[in-house]
């Protein structure tokens, strides 16, 4: 499994006017080619009156790279939209640029211009983010632990996800691998070994970078 990709955080649209034609660039986070459809279809029904609905989109899994120009000329718009999509890095991404045509023909390389302008304006709208393949752990701790124990998650870029009080605490949080060995060492120097965490399980996140 790859440690990380970078993909958008959210569904978002953005648009502009060249020459009287109307661009709307539509994002999604999307996790296999079935979704990336459907949100294609989903766009193509809402502006079923648009001259047209062009799109790309990528996919981590089996490495799917697809676009259409959808009546544009050859190469002037499916290409120029799945390029933004390679250039910028992003994976389980969909891409749509909507044109509402306005009456005057933009040429090969304005139609290029528009579209890649279409899905630069998409992502930026939808927030480029790296995904970070955690480990899911769980530990146990007293109460009067609680306080040190919690504070070193945070500070090794881990997140804190529940934590349940009982007769002790119990934390389940994420943490990318690399730091994980680090922080079980300092665990272990706070806790004179009393406290042991267990990896569950493993997920992709939204990580931020550690200082």
């Amino acid at each position: 499994m790859e440690n990380s990709y970078k993909t958008v955080r959210k569904q978002a649209q953005d648009e502009f006017t060249e020459q009287r034609s109307r661009f709307i660039g539509y994002v999604c986070p999307v996790s296999s080619e079935k979704e990336a459809l459907e949100f294609i279809e989903e766009k193509k029904k809402q502006h079923w009156d648009a001259k047209h609905n062009v799109y790309a989109y990528v996919i981590r899994e089996g490495g799917i790279q697809r676009c259409s120009d959808d009546g544009e000329p050859h190469g002037t718009a499916g290409v120029p939209t799945l390029d933004v999509l390679l250039k910028s890095g992003v994976t389980d991404v969909a891409v749509v640029v909507t044109r509402y045509f306005g009456g005057i023909l933009l040429g090969a390389g304005g139609l290029v211009r528009a579209y890649t302008k279409g899905a630069k304006i998409a992502l930026e709208a939808g927030e480029i983010v790296t995904m970070q393949n955690c480990c899911i752990c769980t530990l146990s701790c007293d109460y009067n632990q609680y306080g040190k124990v919690s504070g070193l998650i945070p500070s090794n870029g881990g997140v804190t996800d529940d934590s349940e009080f009982g007769t002790g605490v119990s934390i389940s949080f994420h943490i990318a691998p690399e730091r994980y060995e680090i922080f079980c060492k300092q665990l272990a120097d706070i806790t004179c070994g009393s406290v042991i965490s267990h990896v569950i399980g493993e997920k992709y996140y939204m990580m931020k970078e550690i200082e």
